[in-house]
């Protein structure tokens, strides 16, 4: 037989002061080192607390103080330069804010900006990736992990593509046995003796 957890704290409660004081000096030391979003700030508080309505006081305070503003982390987050819209709709939904704000902060950028910094990326990594073996395939790698979009991506390579190198064709397995293995002298003799 399980034991019944302990009864809820409302306002009434005498010990709802004391706590809502110390959940509420938690919600503020958590946002002095971050902007956090509603969800990321509840998961924080729920943590700490197993009070619901305690825990749903304590966002409403930090909001009305405005110390906690989901549309100001959304666009601090669109803001963010040297990173594309794939990238950004992914980081605000795993920061938990919905749809509506996610496309609202998306479609307040700039795409023209985006494409400049996606060209001033790849132009000051273009020497790394003419060392690769597949040099424009890591390129096409980098952008996509910065979260560009396959056609800004493609009209970028393009506009490098005599800048790059051709990959590297693979050394022909005979002459990889040869080279490594085959005349080095790590034989079976070595072994037994």
């Amino acid at each position: 037989m399980t034991e019944p957890g302990p009864a809820p704290l409302t306002p009434e409660h005498p010990d709802w002061d004391q706590a809502r004081e110390k959940l509420l000096a938690y919600a503020f030391a958590a946002l002095s080192r971050r902007a956090l979003t509603e969800a990321e700030l509840r998961q924080r508080l729920e943590r700490r607390s197993d009070q619901e309505m305690l825990i749903q006081h304590v966002l409403e305070r930090v909001r009305e103080l405005g110390y906690q503003n989901d549309a100001a982390v959304a666009e601090s987050e669109g803001r963010r330069r040297g990173v594309g819209e794939y990238r950004i709709r992914q980081k605000l939904k795993q920061r938990g804010l919905d749809e509506e704000l996610i496309q609202e902060t998306l479609e307040a950028r700039d795409p023209e900006a985006e494409e400049q910094d996606a060209r001033e990326g790849l132009a000051r990594r273009l020497g790394g990736f003419a060392r690769k073996k597949n040099p424009k395939g890591s390129a096409y790698a980098w952008l996509t992990r910065r979260g560009y979009s396959s056609d800004l991506i493609r009209r970028l390579l393009d506009e490098v593509a005599d800048q790059l190198p051709e990959p590297q064709r693979p050394q022909r397995a005979s002459s990889l046995r040869q080279s490594s293995f085959g005349r080095s002298g790590w034989g079976r003799k070595d072994r037994e003796g």
